[in-house]
């Protein structure tokens, strides 16, 4: 009698047979058990600036020591790293790079946190989990940025180690999420509020795409629903598309169409929105009550930070993060 497997790690459940792989590519049946093809060997080992994730409220001027495996949960045909989130593992080239030699590093680099980035963190959730709860007892935090599709369970027992996330809300249709991503918006949105729940400090990063998820209307429902649901605090960066992977037909984000997204933002009451992938002056954090700028960005440099002891240097309003 064959053994089947089913995962329970992401939305898709995918259930397999003996030798069968799961839709990301990454966990396979093996005589009746599911295994990790992925642990401890990263193909991407990087050190960034926290700023890239991007997290803007999240120790800003630090790095990050940041990997990634092979595969993803969703087809993003828009994807950026599509050459390694859209592979098997064995058709990159990897590292070997366990949990110890993960902190090692990040020690080493005099990283303040380590990022489980670049394709989804989801697919590596074993070797993602170990590392987090070897670097906590180091006192390395530990951030991710994913696409939000995880399932409840797996994602409160993270929470435990997790510092930050940033989750890439993509879009607020389900026929984008079906149509563009294969995949729903209900669990990404689930894993929005649980994270939220969970106390972990989070910022919210929507590719804003000519044609696709630019509706007006429609930017308007998701940043009140971040308001309702979420909060007025949580960061929303929205971030110019160029074209990339499946869907180099369409032009690079009007800057204009950003600005837009952004006072839309705004107006629905969200506090701290900001514009990615592009030189612009709402890269900067401004307080919320004197309207000072507060950290000055250009790109993933901060030039300036006027945040002191998680507080307006100016006028002492609260400002909401996790600061040096």
């Amino acid at each position: 009698m064959e053994k089947i497997v089913q995962c329970e790690l992401c939305p898709n459940g995918c259930i397999l047979g003996p030798g069968q792989r799961s839709r990301c590519r990454t966990r396979t049946n093996s005589d009746g058990k599911l295994y990790s093809l992925v642990y401890g060997r990263p193909c991407a080992v990087h050190v960034d600036p926290i700023e890239k994730k991007p997290f803007f409220h999240f120790l800003p001027g630090t790095t990050a020591f940041s990997i990634a495996t092979a595969g993803c949960v969703l087809a993003c045909k828009f994807c950026q790293n599509w050459q390694i989130s859209q592979s098997k593992p064995e058709d990159t080239d990897t590292y070997d790079l366990p949990p110890a030699k993960v902190i090692s590093n990040a020690l080493a680099y005099r990283c303040a946190s380590i990022a489980y980035t670049y394709t989804e963190p989801t697919v590596f959730y074993e070797y993602m989990y170990d590392t987090a709860l070897a670097a906590r007892k180091e006192r390395v935090k530990n951030t991710m940025h994913s696409c939000g599709y995880i399932n409840e369970r797996p994602l409160r027992t993270l929470s435990k180690y997790l510092d930050a996330a940033n989750i890439d809300l993509k879009a607020f249709t389900e026929d984008f999420y079906s149509n563009v991503c294969g995949g729903r918006l209900k669990p990404v949105l689930d894993s929005l509020v649980i994270l939220k729940e969970e106390g972990i400090w989070l910022e919210i990063t929507n590719l804003v795409i000519p044609t696709l998820n630019d509706d007006a209307k429609k930017i308007r429902e998701m940043c009140r629903w971040i308001v309702d649901k979420l909060g007025r605090d949580v960061p929303l960066h929205f971030s110019r598309f160029f074209p990339h992977y499946r869907l180099t037909n369409l032009p690079p984000t009007p800057i204009e169409t950003l600005e837009s997204a952004r006072k839309t933002a705004l107006d629905a009451g969200v506090r701290f929105a900001y514009i990615g992938n592009i030189r612009h002056e709402a890269e900067n954090t401004y307080c919320p009550n004197c309207k000072k700028v507060l950290i000055e960005r250009t790109g993933y440099v901060v030039k300036g930070n006027h945040v002191v002891n998680g507080k307006c240097r100016y006028c002492n309003t609260a400002i909401p993060g996790v600061w040096n």
